[in-house]
């Protein structure tokens, strides 16, 4: 079903033109968790087999591509978190894209790693990289996929726990959500979003555990 919104006096149908990932510039940033975004990003170039290129307009890399017969652009600000609204402003404004045909992808810290969640709308609850979004765009009717990154649990340690890379079972977490909700792209141009909202939202069950032997139950387990 195609998603339709009631705004300013007008029935618009909602489908992305623009794809938005967030991070931090530079090799340091790389692998940290501030930078998942760019990690989607990163992906969806490669499985459209795209170069993402520098654009000095745009302040940011980016790539267009052409889907089923729309105009689709890929963005990674290259402003550093804090100024990602004056990238993302700069391209939306030239290509007159409205903020609800854009799909920002950032981290989020009250997700835990593996998920993910799709939501329009709403605050920036904190996010530098939406705030500086918000200001720009003049609103926070865009949309977000939230890339779970997990909380360290106390606020004070926010910051480092954003700019440290994650652990290895992390880090393949956040990628296994990366290449399941890739796969919620098409139906995210085609403005498909509950059809996107059902892709994005089913995590794999984990894998379950071997049963763990108590002491003196009985010797070596069998072998197949």
């Amino acid at each position: 079903m195609r998603a339709f919104c009631f705004l300013g006096g007008e029935i618009i149908h909602l489908m992305i033109k623009l794809f938005v990932g967030l991070g931090n510039p530079g090799p340091e940033y790389e692998a940290t968790r501030h930078n998942a975004g760019f990690w989607w990003i990163d992906a969806l170039a490669r499985d459209w087999k795209l170069n993402l290129v520098p654009e000095r307009s745009y302040h940011g890399l980016a790539a267009r591509a052409n889907i089923d017969g729309q105009s689709v652009w890929l963005l990674e600000p290259q402003t550093f978190m804090n100024l990602s609204g004056k990238s993302v402003g700069a391209l939306a404004r030239f290509f007159k894209i409205a903020p609800e045909e854009i799909l920002v992808v950032h981290d989020e810290l009250d997700v835990v790693p593996g998920q993910a969640k799709l939501k329009f709308g709403g605050s920036h609850a904190g996010h530098n990289g939406l705030r500086d979004i918000h200001a720009q765009l003049g609103t926070g009717d865009y949309w977000r996929l939230r890339l779970g990154i997990g909380h360290p649990g106390v606020k004070s340690e926010v910051i480092n726990w954003v700019l440290k890379k994650p652990l290895k079972e992390q880090r393949e977490a956040i990628e296994d959500a990366i290449a399941r909700t890739l796969h919620a792209a098409p139906a995210l141009v085609a403005g498909e979003m509950e059809k996107a909202t059902l892709i994005i939202h089913t995590s794999k069950p984990p894998r379950p555990k071997p049963p763990r032997r108590e002491p003196g139950d009985g010797g070596a387990p069998a072998t197949a």
